[in-house]
């Protein structure tokens, strides 16, 4: 059974999507650790309720973003996890945690990469008045947002949207395609060929 670990910055909703996909058999793994660099971070709670080990690792105790990265490795290490999943983890990731996971990292992203990479992505698309907004799971690499696409889901922009209701049913499909994604990656499904991801049925 896979050991997945989890870095979370926030209320932790997919996390809980992640979880839930576990509890409902849906998926085989086992989250073996949630890790968030915010100590009052909801998310740590959800893993708590589940029973989760939850773990804070305040960054600013660190000189550098590679010691805390060495942090934050020790405990993959310590739990044997296999893939490291980021649940709006607002942290860009370092060369540390990048070689040791490579190809074993994966990121979930309110937009259809490339398009609005980074911050506020359900905003930037809304502002920009997409017809089509949506969210992506791809694997992450040294690029913001960048790395190989593993699936992405399109969300219809209403013309009565707000921002806020669009983010709401980007949300939705997130929820759905991250348990997708993790359960194609745990079941060896995944071939990163290039810039391509190949899905073996």
């Amino acid at each position: 059974m896979s050991s997945i670990a989890v870095l979370v910055s926030g209320r932790g909703s997919n996390l809980q999507a992640i979880i839930d996909s576990i509890e409902n058999g849906y998926l085989k793994a086992e989250i073996s650790a949630v890790i968030s660099d915010v100590e009052k971070a909801y998310a740590l709670e959800r893993a708590r309720k589940h029973g989760i080990k939850a773990f804070f690792i305040d960054p600013r105790k660190f000189p550098s973003r590679e010691l805390y990265e060495q942090e934050v490795l020790k405990v993959l290490i310590d739990n044997d996890v296999e893939l490291v999943l980021l649940a709006g983890y607002m942290r860009i990731l370092g060369k540390t945690l990048l070689e040791a996971y490579r190809n074993r990292i994966l990121n979930i992203h309110p937009a259809l990469l490339p398009a609005f990479p980074g911050l506020h992505a359900q905003k930037q698309a809304f502002g920009h008045g997409v017809k089509v907004a949506g969210c992506t799971v791809h694997f992450v690499d040294e690029s913001l947002d960048g790395g190989p696409i593993i699936l992405q889901r399109c969300v219809e922009v209403k013309e009565d949207d707000t921002a806020e209701t669009l983010a709401d049913r980007i949300l939705e499909q997130e929820h759905k395609i991250y348990p997708e994604a993790v359960k194609l990656f745990v079941e060896n499904r995944l071939c990163i060929e290039g810039r391509k991801v190949r899905i073996i049925s």
